[in-house]
């Protein structure tokens, strides 16, 4: 074929500007889908309990499975020791950890923070160590997905809750710096108003609040801490009254986690110690009020869409921590739905309560040994200062004493170089004088007997009998 023929063959097309913009042929990605929200945030109760973190995060969400739980509290490191090196997570461990957990449907997660911050502080070294250990919290809380982050505002020493208060605000606020919050919230949490610890009132929470407002910041209500700080939710008059006062300071609507342990401590004993649900100073007949209280729950409108109950109560006895979740289920009416436990299991097993019995014996054997120490170095240190104080008294009788005796007399008398004379020595020496007063005293006695002795014979010589010796025997002439 030739070149012409094979152009001709071709269907002529219209030529078309180089620059000519077609609106149809834009590029319009499409819109991000919107995030679905968690599926605990769907009004429906949500009890959990502290789980145990032994041999790896991964495990903690089997375990809350395992006791009957739909939602879980964990530590993300050891909460009673400063983290040294890495504080990160391996994220094989934190990814393995989320996929597990919304596989098995869980939620909210909880993280408690270290036991050993103070973002109270008034010592600057502790509290730029607290500081940067809760930031640590906040990276290993956005590693595993957690939902909140609790912890205790600390105790202000010597300083006042005024200036506590503004040292808990600027210590948040420092931690959380640089670290993308994403949608994990901070919750502090009230205590029980031992010794100079914070936030035991409900108005010292709300001015902490105040002083961050704008950052994700909300309230954890422990109910044993709140009991022993003064609140009595024991009957309904006084739930009713501190609903009230939450309300009226802190807003029901910023608490979103509440732990929920009975007490050991009677009303205002102000120590934090945890109980059995419904064996402690609080009872079963006041949680079975605050679980079902429609304020308090997880339903809206009148309750919170996604509160959680957490139990943080002992495990004196394997298996407590599976009642204790059962009694929580028991109590909001809700034991036919609530998810199945499997039987016999436990945090604490067997061998883990005979280890745990033979440290206890051995920290109890320890305690009695230092409290036996201390208390013989009191009993030291008191008899020193007995010691010392009756030295003193001594020593004071004895200038007392020497300040009584006279210190001189008449110049004739000195000069006549008799007894004066002899007073005034003793005066100018008091050694030589106590000596001279002894001999005196002790010839005193013999003195008065020569006399005596005298005098009988010179009576008997003027009856003309012969007297020999001073024993006055009488011979005859």
């Amino acid at each position: 074929m030739s070149e012409r023929n094979f152009t001709l063959s071709i269907a002529a097309q219209p030529l078309t500007r180089l620059t000519e913009f077609d609106p149809e042929d834009e590029y319009r990605p499409e819109p991000e889908p919107e995030a679905l929200p968690p599926a605990w945030l769907d009004g429906s109760t949500r009890i959990g309990i502290h789980t145990s973190i032994a041999g790896g995060h991964r495990n903690a969400p089997e375990t809350a499975r395992k006791l009957g739980c739909n939602a879980l509290q964990i530590f993300s490191a050891n909460p009673r020791q400063w983290q040294g090196g890495s504080a990160r997570i391996p994220e094989v461990d934190a990814a393995a950890f989320r996929a597990r957990r919304a596989e098995l449907g869980l939620g909210p997660l909880v993280i408690h923070a270290n036991y050993l911050i103070n973002l109270a502080s008034p010592q600057p070294m502790l509290r730029v160590r607290s500081i940067q250990a809760f930031h640590d919290e906040i990276v290993r809380g956005m590693s595993l997905g957690a939902d909140f982050l609790v912890v205790h505002p600390g105790t202000r020493g010597e300083a006042t809750c005024a200036q506590a208060v503004a040292t808990v605000i600027e210590s948040v606020k420092q931690a959380s710096k640089r670290a993308s919050l994403g949608g994990m919230r901070i919750l502090l949490e009230n205590t029980a108003g031992m010794g100079t610890c914070l936030s035991s009132r409900l108005e010292e929470m709300a001015e902490v609040l105040a002083g961050l407002n704008g950052f994700p910041v909300d309230v954890c209500l422990d109910t044993a801490h709140l009991f022993a700080s003064g609140y009595d939710i024991r009957t309904e008059e006084g739930l009713a009254s501190t609903i009230g006062q939450i309300e009226n300071t802190i807003g029901l609507e910023r608490v979103p986690v509440m732990h929920i342990n009975d007490s050991k401590i009677p009303l205002g004993g102000r120590v934090d110690r945890h109980e059995h649900i419904g064996e402690g100073k609080i009872g079963a007949e006041a949680f079975r009020r605050i679980l079902q209280h429609p304020r308090l729950s997880a339903t809206p409108p009148e309750g919170l869409a996604g509160r959680v109950f957490i139990a943080e109560t002992p495990i004196d006895d394997p298996g407590d921590d599976r009642k204790n979740v059962a009694a929580l289920w028991e109590l909001a009416g809700l034991k036919d739905i609530a998810p199945v436990a499997e039987k016999g299991f436990s945090m604490l097993t067997a061998a883990l309560k005979k280890k745990m019995d033979v440290q206890r014996a051995v920290d109890k054997r320890n305690a009695a040994v230092a409290a036996r120490r201390e208390a013989e170095e009191v009993r030291k240190k008191s008899e020193e200062r007995s010691l010392h104080f009756a030295g003193r008294l001594l020593r004071r009788s004895e200038a007392e004493k020497q300040m009584r005796r006279p210190a001189s007399v008449g110049m004739t008398g000195v000069a006549g170089g008799g007894n004066g004379a002899k007073v005034a020595a003793t005066a100018t020496n008091p050694a030589k004088g106590a000596s001279t007063a002894k001999r005196a005293a002790a010839t005193k006695p013999v003195a008065r007997t020569k006399r005596l002795a005298t005098g009988k014979r010179v009576a008997m010589a003027k009856k003309g009998k012969k007297v020999s010796g001073a024993s006055g025997k009488r011979k005859r002439g």
